[in-house]
């Protein structure tokens, strides 16, 4: 790597701790110091802004918003106190599961926002501390594209290892297994990271900090909610929204066609959640002002504001140096071929796509007599999105978390998902190769 880079990418780092120690919008406007240095500074050219990932965030939090303003969030909030009341860690479990499901039959990991809010709130109202199932969630949203069989990245390993006799189903039967026990052996252990809720500081000086009383004023026992029938249409709605969006992603073909391709998922997201928010104002009529004054509301703008700065500075970092990163990376499995699975790993983190990861890496493997099972053994390792925190779903996240357990550690790399994503991939490596050498 040159020093020009190092530089730029210490720049990029640097506010990313900086925007994180501001709180609020802080990630969101010192990503754009950092751009501001990067391209008058530096003369970088801008990349293109992550337009499609802040709509969706907006589109899924208007709904999220117009629920909750309906009820809808103090409703789900008890049916799930309901069920996690015997043993409410579960919920570490079950989350990443969820987000696991939606994302292998959508196609995408950006599914996931519909549920970090509900997710957050569950957790909170229920003592359990929500930096478990919300990182533990993220992780498996962003694992599954790797066993979705619409997924861009899993179509483009099948393209390539299509003339060596492999088919869609031969890199299924490896990633769907691979994944699940590999997230739910990490779940075992994420299931015990920090402090408990009522003894961590952080939780423990925003409940005396005035600034947050509204939001945990409502932090009382499930048994004095009072639900209204509104409250459960609109949960009932925004459910429908949600599993909406995962048929039109399983099924392609109930999308209107345009130039001879489906609508693509991002739009499809985008119309569905706010179709559902429409629906639930005009049959719920939430009163207006509450929907933005909610906290789904507030933490949802926040998380757009800040992928808006620090994904676009991100970007525009990889992009001015691609042909840099690329080269290094080439390089390195040049070296050491047994090294694919690292530099998968590397390519995703520097580039945050795993479908351009395939496509840059997996012709080099390929060329370098790398087996088809090997391959396949290691494709979980395109997941690397969450070694540097500036992942859309993971800014999302720690802004949905009120109680500041979920957030971006004083080093930047010690943050939530750090563990979590390790201890995945770790596991999903493995079984990925053990399955790949059994089966294939």
């Amino acid at each position: 790597m040159s020093g020009m880079f190092l530089l730029q990418f210490a720049i990029v780092l640097l506010c990313i701790l900086v925007g994180a120690r501001a709180g609020g919008i802080g990630l969101g406007v010192f990503g754009g110091l950092g751009l501001a240095i990067l391209s008058f500074g530096f003369g970088l050219k801008p990349a293109g802004l992550p337009i499609d990932v802040m709509f969706m965030i907006m589109a899924v939090v208007s709904a999220a918003a117009a629920m909750q303003a309906a009820g809808g969030l103090d409703y789900m909030i008890k049916l799930a106190t309901n069920i996690l009341r015997r043993n409410p860690k579960y919920i570490t479990f079950i989350a990443p599961l969820v987000t696991w499901t939606f994302t292998v039959l959508a196609g995408t990991g950006h599914v996931a926002y519909s549920v970090l809010p509900v997710i957050a709130e569950v957790s909170r109202h229920n003592g359990i501390r929500p930096e478990r199932p919300l990182s533990m969630a993220v992780i498996a949203s962003q694992f599954a594209i790797v066993a979705s069989p619409i997924a861009a990245a899993v179509v483009a390993v099948v393209a390539f290892l299509e003339p060596q006799g492999i088919h869609l189903g031969d890199v299924l039967i490896v990633t769907i297994p691979s994944t699940l026990l590999g997230i739910f052996l990490a779940c075992i252990f994420v299931n015990k990271m920090g402090k408990e809720l009522k003894d961590d500081p952080e939780y423990l000086r925003r409940l005396s900090d005035p600034k947050y009383a509204d939001i945990f004023a409502s932090q009382t026992s499930n048994k004095e909610i009072e639900i209204s029938k509104t409250a459960k249409v609109s949960v009932s709605l925004f459910l429908f929204g949600a599993l909406l969006v995962v048929i039109m992603g399983a099924m392609p073909s109930l999308r209107p066609v345009f130039d001879g391709k489906p609508m693509g998922m991002a739009h499809t997201i985008e119309i569905i959640m706010l179709s559902i928010g429409a629906l639930i104002i005009m049959t719920c009529k939430p009163d207006g002002t509450a929907i933005t004054k909610g906290s789904v509301f507030h933490a949802g703008m926040r998380a757009v504001i800040a992928i808006f700065g620090i994904a676009w500075l991100g970007d525009t970092l990889m992009q001015a140096h691609m042909t840099e990163v690329k080269g290094l990376v080439e390089g390195l499995v040049h070296t050491a071929p047994w090294a694919f699975a690292f530099a998968l790993f590397v390519l995703s983190v520097l580039v945050n796509s795993q479908g351009a990861t395939v496509a840059t890496l997996f012709p080099l493997g390929i060329s370098l007599g790398i087996p088809a099972p090997v391959l396949i053994g290691v494709f979980v390792a395109v997941n690397g999105y969450f070694f540097v925190p500036n992942y859309g779903p993971i800014i999302a996240s720690i802004d949905f978390d009120t109680t500041g357990t979920t957030r971006i550690g004083k080093y930047i790399f010690n943050h939530s998902f750090m563990l979590p994503g390790l201890l995945s991939m770790a596991f999903c490596l493995a079984f990925g190769l053990l399955f790949a050498n059994i089966l294939l």
